[in-house]
């Protein structure tokens, strides 16, 4: 899937183009062979149940085929990372083919695949979020979904604002040398 300018297409198709919170969505476009991209921060509300209702403008790309096959796992930073099973499937041959005698690889391993969960989206559009993995990312009711590309961050929505508030005081001098000369 590609994207087009949201508001070109909109217009073209007479939609306004602007996703459940305010905020202008990627469109999907059909395009052979290329993964959806995610973007954006959405906040939510997760329900007694543990459940995480997936906003209308990411459902269609998130669950291509209408199949509703994704995994969500742990992530080091203390949040968690919802994949699209397609995009996953590579991660976790490429994690543990990795040798597990290195003592980081295997901790990743253990992280990463050991706690990564089948969702499925229920005709509500929503997931569940085992016990397990909320008590790890801290998840109590407001969180926030961050579109990372090719899957979304979930985040406690507290430990978002601490996140967001780190980046936007990151020193200039301590930028990785890939981001030299970068601007937008």
């Amino acid at each position: 899937m590609g994207f087009s300018d949201p508001v070109d297409r909109d217009a073209k198709e007479g939609r306004q183009g602007v996703g459940d919170s305010g905020e202008r969505a990627a469109v999907p476009e059909e395009a052979a062979g290329e993964p959806p991209t995610f973007r954006g921060v959405t906040s939510l509300v997760l329900d007694v149940k543990g459940r995480l209702a997936i906003p209308s403008k990411h459902r269609d790309a998130l669950i291509p085929g209408g199949e509703g096959r994704l995994v969500l796992t742990a992530d080091p930073s203390r949040c968690l990372l919802l994949y699209p099973r397609a995009e996953w499937e590579p991660i976790q041959a490429r994690l543990m083919a990795m040798s597990s005698f290195n003592p980081k690889i295997r901790a990743l391993q253990r992280l990463l695949v050991g706690y990564a969960d089948d969702v499925e989206v229920d005709a509500a559009g929503r997931i569940l979020v085992s016990p397990e993995l909320r008590r790890y990312a801290n998840l109590d009711k407001r969180v926030v979904l961050v579109g990372q590309r090719n899957k979304f961050e979930l985040w406690d929505e507290q430990a978002w604002q601490v996140e967001a508030a780190q980046a936007i005081t990151f020193p200039v001098e301590g930028l990785p040398p890939e981001l030299s000369g970068f601007s937008l």
